[in-house]
C-alpha cells in the first residue's frame, strides 16, 4: 500500500470528533456578519441610509459625498467586528471568487497611524484585470480593470476582512464578471415584467426575479483526497473501478447522516447564519458519500452571490474537519453525480408570485400570461439555455441517465396541460360573453385547485413548472448561478417585451379588449411552443428520435453547445436589452471554449502521468512477484510446475496485455494532446481536445481500472473508490 494512502486510511480511524454544539437560536445570530438595514440604522446618517435604500429599490447613483458617510459608517462597524482589512469581493470569469485585502490603517505622519476607509475606497479600486479570463477584451497595455460596488448585495465580513460585493470591468468598461450581465438582466426583466403587469395591476411599480439554489456535493476525507493526483488536480477521479457496492441500494439517499459530516454541516450552517446565507435544507443524496444544502429563496442577485460565498466557507470549514468537499459534476464514475437545481420565478412589489396561481380569474389569467411567456422564451432559445450550463464536467451529466438529458424541454404536468389545450381553443378574435364566462368559470378559474394536487415532479426533465416556480434542474454543481439566470431573466424580458408589442397591436388595431388580446396572443404562444413541451422519459432513446422530429437541438458536448453563443441571434437579443453588447458576448464565448480545452488538457496530462508514473510501475511490480513465484515453483517442481503456475503465467499474460494498452493510448493522446496545442483557433482547439483527445481517457482508465482488480491490494498506488465513498 502507498505511503499516502496508508497514512491517510490511519488518520482518520484516529480522527477525533469535531463536536459543534449550538449554543444560540440560529434567527439570533442570522446576518450578525452582514452590514443589513437594521446595521445601517445604526452607524449611517439618515441622509446615507436612505440613498443605500434608494439604490437598492430604485437602482439610483449614490453620491460621493453620501458615499464618505456611508463608508465611515461601514468602517466603524467593520472594526467594531473585529475586522482588520476590507477588499473588493467580486466574480471574475475563472469560475471562482477574488479579492484583494486592503488594511484599514494608514500613517499620517510623526510615527502616528490611523484607520482610514473613504468613499473613494468603497465605490471603485483599480485591481490588474491581466490575469483575468477576457476573451481578447483588453490590450496589453490596457491591462487595468475597475471594481465597483454593487449596493444591492450588502457587505459582509469573513474573518478580520470586510468584503464588498462588487462588479469587475475592463479599462475600456467592458464587464469581466458574472454579476454585471446578470444586474443587466434582471433589470431588463424587471421592465419588461412591470409593463406587461400593468395589464392587471396598476400599483406594480417592481418586480425581482427569486432564486433558490440547491447545491448538491461530495464529502471525502481530506487525507484520502491528497492521495489522489487527480483529485487534487482536476476535482474528480480519472480512474478507479466501481465498489462491489455503490448506490444500487438506495440505502444512502435521505439516510441518517453520518456524525461526520453532521458535524461539518452544523459548523457550516453557523457561519452561513453569520453571514445571513438562509440555509434550510440538508440531507443525504443518493450516491455514497453525497450531500445536499438548500436555502430559503432570495431576489437572484443576492441569491448568486451567496452561492459563490457558500462554495468558499464549505472549502474553509471542511479543512477544520480534515474533509475535502467535491464540487465537480462527477467526481467518481458509476454513481450520480452532482447539479445545482436553480428555482426561478418573478415576485412583484406587491407580493404577489407571478408563477402563482390565484384567487380569481384575473389573477389566475396573469399567471397563465407569465407562465406561457416563459415556455414561450425556452421554446425560442432552447439552445442558448443548453449553452448557458455547458462545461467539461457537466458534459458527464447531461443525457448520462442520471440527469436531465441535454436536450431542453419543459415539463408542466398533465393537469395544466389540459389548461392549455383549452387555452389553444379560444375562438380567434373578440371573445362572447359566454366564451368569456365558460373560460374564466371552466378553465382560468379552477387553476387552483389544478396545481394543489400537481406534485407530481418528472426528474428527467431539465426545466420543470413545480407548482409556482420554474426548476432549470441541469446547471452543474460547480456553476456560477449568474451564467444561468442571466440567459433565463434576458429571454423571458425579450419575450415579455415581444409579448406586450402584440397586445398592445391588437387592442389598437383591431379595437380588441385587453382580455381578448391577452387570451388570442397566448393561443398563438401555445400553438409554436407545442414542440417543447414533453412529459415523458428524457432518458429514452424515443426521446431523442422524437425531440429530433420536433427540431430540438441536442448538442451533447460543450463545444457543440456553446457555439449558439456566438449567434447573430444571441448577440443582437443581449445588444437589445444591454445585457452585453458584441464585444461582451462574442468575449464570453472565447473564454468558455478556452476553458474547456484547457481542463481536458489538465485532466490529459494527470490521466497520463497516473497511468505511467503510478499505475504501470505497480503492474509491473507486481508481475515481478508472480515470475518469482513461477521461478520458485519451476525450481522446486521442475517440468511439473506448469499445471501448478498456469494461474499465474496467465494472470503475467494479462497484466502485459493491458500495460501494452495503457502505454499505447497514452502515446497516442499525447500525441492528439500536442496537435491541439499547435492550433490557434479556439473552437478548432477544443474540437480537438473534445473529440480526438478526450476519447482515449476511457480506453486508457479500462485498462488500468482492470489493473486495479489484478494487482494486490497492498501494493496498489492509489485510495480506491470504496475506500473514497464509504469511509466516514
Amino acid at each position: 500500500m502507498s505511503t499516502l494512502r496508508f497514512h491517510a486510511l490511519k488518520q482518520i480511524y484516529n480522527l477525533k470528533p469535531v463536536l459543534i454544539e449550538e449554543k444560540v437560536r440560529r434567527s439570533e445570530i442570522f446576518g450578525a456578519n452582514v452590514f443589513k438595514e437594521s446595521t445601517m440604522r445604526q452607524y449611517l446618517t439618515k441622509e446615507a441610509y436612505d440613498s443605500v435604500i434608494d439604490a437598492n429599490v430604485n437602482g439610483s447613483k449614490i453620491d460621493r459625498v453620501v458615499a464618505d458617510h456611508i463608508s465611515t459608517g461601514m468602517k466603524e462597524w467593520a472594526i467594531s467586528k473585529g475586522a482588520t482589512h476590507y477588499t473588493h469581493w467580486f466574480q471574475p470569469l475563472t469560475g471562482a471568487t477574488a479579492e484583494k485585502h486592503d488594511a484599514f490603517f494608514e500613517t499620517i505622519g510623526g510615527g502616528l497611524a490611523i484607520e482610514k476607509f473613504g468613499g473613494g475606497q468603497l465605490v471603485q479600486q483599480e485591481p490588474d484585470a491581466s490575469s483575468f479570463p477576457n476573451g481578447g477584451i483588453r490590450n496589453t497595455f490596457e491591462a487595468r480593470g475597475y471594481t465597483a460596488w454593487d449596493p444591492t448585495s450588502p457587505a459582509f465580513i469573513v474573518g478580520t476582512t470586510l468584503c464588498i460585493p462588487t462588479v469587475f470591468v475592463s479599462y475600456t468598461g467592458e464587464a469581466l464578471d458574472f454579476k454585471t450581465p446578470l444586474l443587466r438582466a434582471l433589470q431588463a426583466v424587471d421592465s419588461a415584467s412591470v409593463a406587461v403587469c400593468k395589464y392587471f395591476d396598476k400599483n406594480v411599480k417592481r418586480v425581482n426575479a427569486s432564486l433558490g439554489w440547491e447545491q448538491e456535493y461530495f464529502l471525502i476525507d481530506s487525507g484520502l483526497a491528497m492521495s489522489r493526483p487527480d483529485i487534487v488536480l482536476t476535482g474528480r477521479t480519472l480512474l478507479g473501478h466501481s465498489p462491489a457496492k455503490g448506490q444500487q441500494l438506495d440505502d444512502h439517499y435521505f439516510g441518517t447522516i453520518p456524525n461526520r459530516a453532521l458535524d461539518y454541516m452544523r459548523d457550516l450552517e453557523t457561519e452561513c447564519m453569520l453571514l445571513g446565507i438562509p440555509v434550510k435544507t440538508r440531507h443525504n443524496e443518493v450516491a455514497p458519500n453525497q450531500f445536499e444544502l438548500a436555502p430559503i429563496y432570495d431576489e437572484a442577485n443576492l441569491a448568486v452571490d451567496h452561492n459563490s460565498l457558500l462554495m468558499d466557507i464549505m472549502d474553509r470549514i471542511a479543512e477544520r474537519h480534515k474533509l475535502k468537499v467535491l464540487f465537480h459534476e462527477k467526481p467518481f464514475a458509476g454513481v450520480n453525480g452532482s447539479g445545482k437545481h436553480n428555482n426561478w420565478s418573478l415576485t412583484t412589489n406587491t407580493g404577489v408570485n407571478l408563477l402563482g396561481p390565484g384567487k380569481t380569474p384575473m389573477s389566475n389569467l396573469q399567471f397563465l400570461t407569465f407562465f406561457i411567456n416563459t415556455i414561450k422564451a425556452v421554446h425560442d432559445n432552447e439552445e442558448l439555455l443548453r449553452a448557458a450550463i455547458a462545461s467539461a464536467g457537466n458534459d458527464h451529466r447531461l443525457g448520462a441517465n442520471e440527469a436531465p438529458p441535454a436536450i431542453i424541454s419543459v415539463f408542466i404536468g398533465e393537469q395544466l396541460t389540459k389548461v392549455l389545450d383549452e387555452l389553444e381553443n379560444v375562438t380567434d378574435g373578440k371573445l362572447s360573453p359566454e366564451e368569456k364566462t365558460d373560460l374564466k368559470l371552466n378553465v382560468v378559474g379552477k387553476i387552483p385547485d389544478v396545481l394543489l394536487d400537481n406534485t407530481d415532479r418528472n426528474r428527467t426533465s431539465p426545466f420543470a413548472f413545480t407548482g409556482n416556480k420554474f426548476e432549470f434542474r441541469a446547471v452543474g454543481s460547480q456553476a456560477n448561478c449568474a451564467n444561468p439566470m442571466t440567459v433565463l431573466n434576458a429571454i423571458v424580458a425579450k419575450q415579455l417585451i415581444d409579448f406586450k408589442k402584440q397586445v398592445d397591436a391588437l387592442i389598437k388595431k383591431d379595437d380588441m379588449k385587453k382580455d381578448d388580446a391577452i387570451f388570442n396572443v397566448l393561443r398563438e404562444y401555445i400553438k409554436k411552443s407545442r414542440n417543447i413541451l414533453f412529459e415523458g422519459n428524457g432518458y429514452g432513446e424515443e426521446w431523442e428520435k422524437e425531440a429530433k422530429k420536433r427540431g430540438l437541438s441536442n448538442n451533447k458536448t460543450t463545444p457543440e453547445a456553446l457555439k449558439v453563443k456566438k449567434s447573430d441571434k444571441t448577440v443582437k437579443l443581449y445588444e437589445d436589452l444591454k445585457v452585453m453588447n458584441r464585444i461582451e458576448t462574442i468575449a464570453r464565448y472565447e473564454i468558455e471554449m478556452d476553458e474547456y480545452a484547457l481542463r481536458i488538457q489538465i485532466e490529459g496530462r494527470v490521466l497520463g502521468d497516473i497511468a505511467r508514473n503510478h499505475v504501470v510501475p505497480t503492474a509491473v511490480r507486481y508481475q515481478n512477484i508472480l515470475i518469482e513465484n513461477v521461478k520458485g515453483l519451476k525450481d522446486i517442481y521442475g517440468d511439473d510446475f506448469k499445471n501448478l503456475a498456469s494461474e499465474q503465467m496467465n494472470l503475467i499474460e494479462e497484466i502485459s496485455g493491458h500495460i501494452e494498452s495503457i502505454n499505447s493510448n497514452v502515446t497516442k493522446m499525447t500525441d492528439e494532446r500536442r496537435t491541439a496545442n499547435k492550433i490557434e483557433d479556439i473552437e478548432e482547439k477544443a474540437d480537438s481536445y473534445c473529440h480526438k483527445v478526450k476519447p482515449y481517457f476511457e480506453k486508457i482508465r479500462y485498462n488500468c481500472d482492470k489493473l486495479e482488480l489484478l494487482v494486490d491490494d497492498e501494493l496498489w498506488p492509489l485510495t480506491k473508490y470504496r475506500e473514497l465513498l464509504f469511509t466516514y
